[in-house]
């Protein structure tokens, strides 16, 4: 079976809660469910892993480099724009990352506009709510097949 990791960035144990125009009103524990009611439907394995910490990120990246992970589907939040200490743990990988976001970045402030992992991600989902976690997951089968 096919193992992909799912990555929830810094503020992400707040949705339901913050700004819901942004994010709606989904809690992450309702994203995970509904990421492992595809996965099951796909016939893969999703583990999610959140964390406020970027270092905690980083070290969860290199565990899933010595796990063989094979795909990431990330939404790194703030840290798309900024973080190139996540953007050097992920291009350790040798599977396929896809970059997702819940809102359109494009439409909102200019500095989110900018993603450092772009250049090494298979390719970029944001602005479909919780289906875009759904649609990175189906994106992140097909990069692996």
């Amino acid at each position: 079976m096919k193992n992909i990791l799912m990555l929830h960035g810094i503020n992400h144990n707040m949705f339901g809660k913050r700004d819901p125009v942004q994010y709606g009103t989904i809690t992450l524990d309702e994203i995970d469910a509904k990421m492992q009611e595809l996965a099951k439907e796909l016939g893969v394995e999703v583990v999610s892993f959140q964390t406020n910490h970027e270092g905690a990120m980083c070290e969860r990246i290199h565990q899933a480099f010595l796990e063989g992970i094979d795909a990431v589907v990330i939404n790194a939040g703030a840290w798309t724009h900024y973080s190139y200490g996540l953007r050097d743990a992920l291009a350790i990988l040798t599977a396929p990352i896809i970059e997702i976001h819940m809102s359109n970045i494009h439409a909102r402030e200019e500095f989110r506009h900018y993603s450092v992992f772009a250049e090494i991600a298979k390719g970029q989902i944001c602005g479909f709510g919780v289906e875009s976690y759904l649609l990175g997951l189906r994106a992140a089968v097909a990069a692996i097949d």
